[in-house]
C-alpha cells in the first residue's frame, strides 16, 4: 500500500484521488471499473474527467521537460 494509503493525514477522498492519479500515470489502459466506481463516491462524471484530464496534463509536462531537458522558469 501506499504510504498515502496509511496515513491519518489524508480522508478517504484524498486517498482515492492519489491512488487514480497514480493509476492514471503508472498505466491508464489497465484502470478497471472499480477504479472509477470508487470516484464516484466522491465526485460526479465531469470532475473525473476533468481530474483524469489533469493527471495527464501533469504527466505530459513531466515527459516534455524530461524528454527535451528543459528547466521550466518557476519565476523565481
Amino acid at each position: 500500500m501506499e504510504f498515502y494509503g496509511r496515513s491519518p493525514l489524508f480522508d478517504e477522498k484524498e486517498k482515492a484521488t492519489m491512488l487514480y492519479a497514480e493509476r492514471v500515470t503508472r498505466g491508464a489502459a489497465a484502470i478497471r471499473a472499480g477504479s472509477i466506481e470508487e470516484l464516484r463516491k466522491f465526485y460526479d462524471d465531469g470532475q473525473i474527467v476533468e481530474l483524469t484530464m489533469v493527471v495527464c496534463l501533469a504527466n505530459f509536462t513531466n515527459r516534455f521537460n524530461d524528454a527535451t531537458r528543459a528547466v521550466p522558469d518557476l519565476g523565481v
